[in-house]
C-alpha cells in the first residue's frame, strides 16, 4: 500500500495506474466500483469483509472515512492492489471542508462504464438514494442490524425511504429461511391459517420475515421473543398441524411437518462477506424486497 498525504483524486487515480503497472497487470478485469463508507473504528473490519467478497467480484474498492468536518480540507489515502484483493483498493480519509463534498473526491475515481455499488457497514443515511455518495451508485447496501442502537427503527426508516436499488443485509440474511419456507409449502400445499416468527427481541431480519410471510400468505403473523441467536423458529399453522422450522444454535435447524418425522437441515448464520457477495451478484431492483419494505411500513402504521 502506498501512502498519499494531502492528496487529490487525480493523484490517487495516477497511483492506481502505477500500482497496476508494478503488479504487471496494466489492465485488470474489474467488474464494478464498490464504495464503502464507514467510521474509522469500523473501517478495518469492513475492508476485510470487502476483501473476501472481492474474490467473487473483482472491483475497485474505495473505502471512505469521513472525519471531522471542521477546518481546512485534507485528503489522505492508501492505494494498492494485490495482497489477496480481487482488484484495486484505496482507503481515503477526508477531513475538514472536503467532508461535505465527499462525492467530488469519489466521482473521478469510479471505473468508467461500470456499475457502482455503495455499502454502509454500520450507520447509514436515513435516505441512501438522496445521499451525495449514495446517488453515485446503482446499488445501495445498508445493514440495520449493525447500527449501534435503534436497530428496529433503522430498519423501518430504510423501508420508509426505499428507492429502487436499495437493499439491507437484514433482508439478505433471510434468503435461506425464505427458500426453506417456500420449499416446505411446496411439500405441504396446505392453506396456512396463521404464522409466528420467534427471534431475538431486536432483530430487523425477523421484522422483515414477519412482513414477508404476512404479505405472501395473507394471514396474521405473530412475533415471539427468544434468546437467539437471530431467528430461532418459524411456525405456520395448518388444518393438519403446524409446519415448523426451529434453529436454536444458529447452525442446524429441525424441520417438523404434519405426519412426517422431524428432519435436520443445515441453516448456518452467514457472515457479512458472504452476505455482501450475494448482494453484489445483482445490481437491479429487488422487487420482492420493495414489496416487503412497503408492507412492513403498513404493518407498523396500523399498530
Amino acid at each position: 500500500m502506498i501512502e498519499l498525504t494531502d492528496t487529490t483524486s487525480a493523484k490517487i487515480a495516477a497511483e492506481f495506474v502505477r500500482s497496476r503497472t508494478r503488479a504487471g497487470s496494466p489492465a485488470m478485469g474489474m467488474v464494478m466500483t464498490l464504495i464503502i463508507v464507514a467510521p474509522e473504528e469500523d473501517a478495518g473490519e469492513a475492508m476485510v469483509a470487502a476483501k473476501r467478497a472481492s474474490r467473487e467480484h473483482p472491483s475497485r474498492v474505495l473505502g471512505v472515512i469521513l472525519g471531522d468536518g471542521r477546518g481546512t480540507g485534507q485528503v489522505d489515502a492508501q492505494v494498492g492492489s494485490g495482497d489477496g484483493w480481487g482488484g484495486e483498493i484505496a482507503l481515503i480519509r477526508l477531513k475538514g471542508e472536503v467532508v461535505k463534498h465527499a462525492d467530488s473526491v469519489v466521482l473521478p475515481l469510479l471505473l468508467p462504464d461500470s456499475p457502482v455499488a455503495i455499502w454502509w457497514p454500520t450507520s447509514a443515511p436515513a435516505d441512501p438514494a438522496a445521499d451525495p455518495l449514495g446517488s453515485l451508485a446503482q446499488r445501495r447496501i445498508t445493514d440495520s442490524a449493525a447500527v449501534p442502537r435503534g436497530k428496529a427503527t433503522a430498519m423501518l426508516t430504510q423501508c420508509q425511504t426505499y428507492a429502487p436499488g436499495n437493499t439491507d443485509l437484514s433482508w439478505t440474511r433471510l434468503t435461506p429461511w425464505r427458500a426453506l419456507l417456500a420449499a416446505a409449502l411446496d411439500q405441504h400445499p396446505l392453506k396456512v391459517r396463521s404464522a409466528k416468527v420467534t427471534a431475538e427481541r431486536t432483530s430487523p431480519s425477523a421484522d422483515l420475515l414477519v412482513a414477508w410471510l404476512s404479505d405472501r400468505l395473507k394471514v396474521d403473523v405473530a412475533r415471539g421473543t427468544s434468546d437467539g441467536p437471530g431467528i430461532t423458529e418459524v411456525s405456520m399453522d395448518t388444518r393438519e398441524g403446524p409446519i415448523r422450522i426451529s434453529r436454536a444454535d444458529g447452525r442446524l435447524a429441525t424441520f417438523s411437518s404434519p405426519n412426517r418425522p422431524d428432519r435436520p437441515i443445515a441453516l448456518k448464520r452467514r457472515e457479512v462477506p458472504a452476505l455482501l457477495a450475494e448482494e453484489l451478484r445483482r445490481l437491479d431492483e429487488d422487487d420482492i424486497y420493495a414489496e416487503v419494505a412497503a408492507h412492513l411500513v403498513t404493518l407498523r402504521s396500523t399498530k
